[in-house]
């Protein structure tokens, strides 16, 4: 199934507390994820940021809640158990959301003050994201907007320009050596299906063939072949292909069924990269999210 927001998990999660006990969070995460049937994928998949798991960061948020209710007791760091108020409610109801919450007194007191503070409501109505997931949601819209952009902004420009940003790049990813060798290396535009050669790493111990496409078409299986066979007649291994377009379904499967390495990277993974190597793009805000340091508490 999917990984269900933290609205879903608050009741489960109330029901593992049940039994009066303390459980550490990674024995509850441990015990709803069997509970909600997850996948070993579903698990793993973390955050945009790549930093938190997005099933665990969901737990937290539903116990957050569930705490700020009354709810649920932390005895100390890392555990969780459940409080009188929340055994009560536990036996008389049979949905828990932000809703139900709501119609709790301190749940009322408590989210009140967080409107006062960031003078904008946290919860409206039914809210199936948690602050992290809107945090998450807002980061990569902006992402996807800047690559966007960015994509736009190089069809614009010269091929001389494209060539000196694909440098760029790959330089940014840790190849081609120095910048001076590298943008050589990529000069040789056109030598039988082959725009350029990089090092592989820093002392050329190994090469990688590049192709180069700013097209607005799609590139089709006929290209990544041509570009397969001019490996071939260099006696290569490893070549990438880059196009500020896409690459068809055929193409795709083609590299999949061939000795030779070969990586596509499409207008979008390119954009990507520019933005992940700060190639064409500079930090305009930073937002440092901070959290609890358990080491320092340990007495």
């Amino acid at each position: 199934m999917a990984i269900p927001d933290f609205e879903t998990i608050m009741l489960p999660l109330l029901k593992v507390l049940s039994d009066k006990k303390e459980h550490h969070k990674s024995e509850v995460i441990d015990i709803l994820a069997k509970q909600f049937k997850l996948t070993e994928e579903e698990l793993a998949k973390m955050q945009p940021s790549g930093r938190n798991p997005v099933f665990g960061n969901r737990v937290a948020w539903a116990r957050n809640y569930l705490n700020k209710a009354g709810l649920i007791d932390s005895p100390r760091w890392g555990y969780w158990s459940i409080s009188d108020e929340g055994m009560r409610i536990l036996k008389t109801t049979k949905e828990i959301n932000i809703e139900f919450l709501l119609k709790i007194p301190r749940f009322r007191s408590w989210l009140k003050k967080e409107d006062v503070k960031t003078e904008t409501p946290v919860i409206k109505g039914e809210m199936q994201s948690t602050p992290d997931d809107l945090f998450e949601a807002g980061y990569r819209k902006i992402q996807d907007e800047l690559a966007q952009e960015l994509l736009t902004q190089i069809m614009r420009c010269s091929w001389a320009f494209f060539e000196r940003l694909v440098v760029e790049v790959l330089l940014g990813m840790g190849y081609g050596g120095s910048r001076k060798d590298a943008g050589k290396a990529l000069c040789r535009r056109g030598d039988e299906g082959i725009d350029g050669i990089i090092n592989q790493d820093r002392l050329g111990l190994d090469c990688i063939y590049i192709q180069a496409k700013r097209w607005d078409a799609q590139v089709g299986r006929p290209e990544i072949q041509r570009f397969a066979g001019a490996l071939i007649g260099k006696h290569a291994k490893k070549g990438v292909f880059i196009t500020t377009s896409s690459f068809s379904r055929e193409a795709l499967d083609f590299v999949k069924n061939i000795d030779n390495k070969i990586v596509l990277i499409d207008g979008e993974m390119l954009a990507q990269l520019m933005i992940e190597n700060n190639v064409g793009v500079f930090s305009s805000a930073t937002f440092e999210v901070k959290k609890i340091d358990s080491d320092y508490f340990n007495e």
